[in-house]
């Protein structure tokens, strides 16, 4: 560590004197105004200064974000080394095999494998593999985890060697809470230590909602696994220099309205205010008045509207949140003690920062909101959501409705157990994911709901599937300590499991009744959950209308078995003395602070002392042992990835290549990468009934993570895609040869051709999840480059890091108005002598009538690392090339 710029300094903490790099003294060096800087800018700031090395880190790089300006061109990339890593399962298993096969591939070239260990300590947290099979029973929970660990003992058997394999690979077992919320409440340290410096705690984590921490002051965000890798392996995240969103938050919520709603209508405004791949950073007395917790669920939806982080400032709320959630003394004071003597302490009031551009947050305008049927950011006032949802149900498909008359919304469809539904019956209503299980503020809300419904005699509907996946065991023991938990338990908002169980798709099975009434009358079933995604077929593959809430709200909405209904108008349902009304159950501000408490006590959080312990399912797990995985040929859940055996440089030129599909706008990681269960008859399926799996033991495709063959085959294989090559259809298909195929099997025949493929699409493509098989899938199955009118930032970064090429259409170009078919054959021109980031690049369309036109692209290579990383093939053959020299 080199002290390139003389800026090394000390301060005095409890627990002795500890160095650093100071960012004032680095200001008085280089003349740069450095204080008028935003808070985050700072923070990456501090670990280029602290890294300068000359090598992967210059003096040029700490000089060029010293004088960050606001309104410049982002030309310039940033070399920034984290602190940690941060994984969860879905993503981590195969991060995890990509490892093994590199130690695999050192072994095979008579390398030390030993020499591929991740150099920033690694966290996993096993959160994504349970599921609700079982649910509205005490026992829930235990029967769970049991089939999960039934499931999944072959991932979980390769996750133990991995533990034992690598020095600095740590694995918090299931059943212990969320990653996001593990990372609030347990693994944030708010400064780190290393060789007698402190330093900030910064991180990437391989999901999108990485950025939940950014509420603590944390500079984090999601990458793709892939990105990760690199991260854990020494090689700094390289971005370009971001413009930076100051958000100034005015006013105070208004009683009544939650969290949730306030970051729902934030998430809706900031989408609008296009701040897609920017830095948001929050800041004004209204933002120095939120709750730590209120500021995590702000954070924790910076993917859905867009943005790279949403940040918050470290204040002494922070450090409070800290001591509150039992970290010790000496580290609460060494977090305060660092971030004063950097100048980063306390939450910047207006005019203090430059910022790219302000915007101005009223927090008492929210109101009361939920937001669906299918994207987080369409939000809808819950005083309209009747009038709202009618009009939806009316609508075309083809303009985003479902197709149905008056008449159909109001006829009631008998259930084989003596129910009934209609078209917006909740069929699934859960407490679940991160956004707002970390917020005790919004549970105990749904608490004192249930507890008022229970004491006037409201029931749940039998066609109501509810369950409760709390983000960490502190959350049941404040809810038990508040004498809550009975309440939801009677409502059927039993625990389910600890982890992310309906929003990730984990939703379980419906009872078959109602799948069959469902099914057999094309009903649009309604789920309601208080989570922060509800893409198509992400909740369940047959419920199509998705909504987002607080925790109350689902309560109050499962009660209710509904969701069109007029929340001001009409009873929620008919209780021992009356109709009961939504504000006859609602809880008051002050009914809510007055059990507050019980969630900031530091004994509450006491299971994180041993974390892990006291699980005898986890203890039970037998593991192989020793530096190189013994790969089985036979398993069907982990395979060696075919990544660095017989890697290749990037092909110069693309000709003659075919589209394997057209898509339009807001095609998701969801409906690109396999997510939830395996049909039997998809190409996934038969490889599984192949390999002697029977369809109970499918598992789901996160689960399958681990296998390539099972990955690539779910690649593009939602049951809700549209591929405009066969217009009109949905699932995974394409056309070749004029025949309608699997995506897969056609991707299969091109192979074995050696015909080049493309995919083309609309806006936003690859939103949602930083789903790493969204980009590996796509480079397995044949595909050499992408064209999109644009990307969502992760999907194009692991695109050009798996060696694909992400194009952009320029304005007013797309594939619509090429009237592209699929009947084409293309060429891509410009990269044939090396390629430079986001370079003009031509697509040469060759017409089944020999018509040839020529159209500009951008490439969206856009750093010089990821030249290099496409030259060598893709980021981890280039890793693995530095890795061993």
């Amino acid at each position: 560590m080199t002290d390139a710029f003389n800026t090394f300094d000390s301060i005095s903490t409890a627990s002795g004197k500890a160095h650093f790099a100071s960012l004032k003294k680095l200001e008085t060096a280089l003349g740069a105004p450095v204080s008028r800087l935003p808070v985050s800018i700072r923070i990456v700031l501090e670990s280029v200064l602290r890294n300068c090395d000359g090598l992967k880190v210059t003096p040029e790089h700490v000089k060029q974000l010293a004088n960050w300006q606001p309104n410049a061109d982002r030309t310039a990339e940033i070399p920034f080394t984290v602190a940690r890593v941060i994984l969860q399962d879905f993503t981590g298993v195969p991060l995890l095999a990509d490892l093994a096969a590199m130690r695999s591939a050192a072994a095979r070239a008579g390398r030390d494998p030993q020499k591929i260990e991740p150099l920033v300590p690694v966290d996993m947290v096993v959160d994504h593999s349970i599921q609700v099979d079982k649910y509205g029973t005490p026992d829930a929970l235990d029967l769970n985890m049991k089939i999960e660990f039934e499931r999944n003992q072959e991932r979980y058997q390769f996750l133990k060697w991995g533990m034992q394999a690598f020095d600095t690979f740590k694995v918090v077992p299931p059943g212990v809470g969320i990653v996001h919320q593990v990372n609030m409440e347990y693994l944030a340290r708010g400064v780190m230590e290393k060789d007698g410096m402190a330093y900030p705690d910064t991180l990437v984590g391989t999901d999108s909602h990485t950025t939940m921490i950014n509420g603590l002051g944390i500079v984090a965000w999601g990458v793709g696994g892939i990105e990760a890798e690199a991260a854990m392996l020494g090689q700094p995240v390289y971005f370009l220099t971001p413009d930076v969103v100051g958000v100034n938050l005015t006013g105070s919520v208004k009683p009544g309205v939650t969290a949730t709603d306030v970051v729902l209508t934030i998430t809706e405004v900031l989408r609008r205010a296009k701040v897609v791949g920017k830095f948001v950073e929050f800041f004004g007395e209204g933002a120095a008045a939120l709750p730590v917790t209120d500021r995590a669920t702000i954070a924790n939806m910076a993917p859905e509207y867009g943005a790279t982080m949403g940040f918050f400032p470290i204040d002494e709320a922070t450090c409070q949140y800290f001591a509150a959630t039992g970290r010790k003394a000496a580290q609460v004071d060494l977090i305060r003690a660092y971030y004063q003597a950097q100048g980063l302490f306390g939450i910047p009031n207006a005019g203090e920062i430059d910022y790219s551009q302000t915007l101005s947050f009223d927090l008492s305008s929210v109101e009361p909101s939920v937001a669906g049927p299918k994207r987080p950011q369409d939000r809808i006032a819950l005083s309209a959501i009747d009038t709202t949802f009618d009009t939806l149900m009316q609508k075309s498909k083809a303009d985003g409705g479902y197709g149905k008359t008056t008449e159909d919304l109001r006829r009631t469809y008998a259930v084989e157990d003596g129910d009934e539904l209609r078209h917006g019956s909740v069929v699934i209503a859960a407490i679940t994911s991160c956004t707002n299980t970390s917020n005790p503020g919004v549970m105990i809300a749904a608490g004192l709901l249930a507890k008022k419904a229970v004491e006037l005699g409201l029931y749940t509907p039998s066609h109501v599937k509810t369950s409760m996946g709390p983000g960490s065991r502190a959350v049941t023991e404040y809810l038990k300590a508040a004498g809550l938990l009975p309440y939801l338990e009677q409502l059927g908002f039993s625990v389910v499991g600890y982890g992310c169980t309906t929003c990730i798709g984990n939703s379980g099975p419906l009872p078959e009744a109602i799948e069959k009434t469902i099914l057999d009358n094309d009903l649009v079933a309604c789920s309601v959950l208080s989570g922060n995604r509800n893409f198509e077929a992400r909740v369940h593959q047959n419920v199509k209308a998705n909504f987002l809430m607080s925790p109350p709200l689902v309560v109050a909405f499962a009660l209710a078995g509904r969701v069109p209904f007029n929340v001001e108008k009409e009873p929620i349902g008919a209780g021992k003395n009356g109709p009961v009304y939504l504000k006859d159950i609602w809880p008051t501000q002050e009914e809510i602070a007055a059990l507050l408490h019980f969630s900031t006590d530091a004994g509450t959080y006491k299971s994180y002392a041993n974390v892990g312990a006291d699980n005898p399912l986890w203890d039970g797990v037998t593991a192989p042992t020793g530096a190189v995985y013994e790969w089985d040929e036979k398993s069907t859940y982990i395979q060696e990835p075919p990544f660095f055996t017989g890697a290749k440089a990037a092909t110069p030129a693309i000709k003659g290549a075919r589209a394997l599909a057209i898509f339009g706008d807001s095609v998701t990681t969801d409906h690109i990468s396999p997510a939830g269960g395996i049909k039997p008859t998809a190409p996934a399926g038969l490889y599984l009934t192949e390999h002697g799996v029977q369809k109970a033991d499918f598992n789901s495709y996160g689960a399958r993570r681990g296998n390539h063959e099972v990955m690539m085959r779910g690649t593009f294989a939602n049951v809700r895609i549209k591929n405009l090559m066969i217009p009109g259809s949905e699932g995974g298909i394409t056309l070749k040869d004029s025949e309608e195929k699997p995506i897969y099997d056609a991707a299969m025949t091109y192979q074995a051709e050696g015909t080049p493929l493309m995919i083309f699409a609309g806006e936003e493509y690859g939103t949602g999840s930083s789903r790493d098989w969204a980009a590996k899938g796509t480079t397995l199955l044949g595909v050499k480059a992408v064209v999109a009118k644009n990307f969502e930032r992760i999907h194009r970064a692991n695109l050009a890091g798996m060696g694909v090429l992400p194009c952009q259409f320029k304005d007013g170009v797309d594939a619509a108005t090429l009237k592209l078919d699929g009947s084409e054959t293309f060429d891509l021109e410009g990269t044939e002598n090396g390629i430079a980031p986001q370079q003009d690049v031509t697509l040469v369309i060759h017409r089944a009538n020999g018509n040839v036109e020529r159209v500009a692209l951008k490439l969206r290579i856009d750093t010089p690392i990821e030249v290099e990383y496409y030259n060598k093939g893709g980021i981890l053959p280039f890793v693995l090339g530095q890795l061993l020299g």
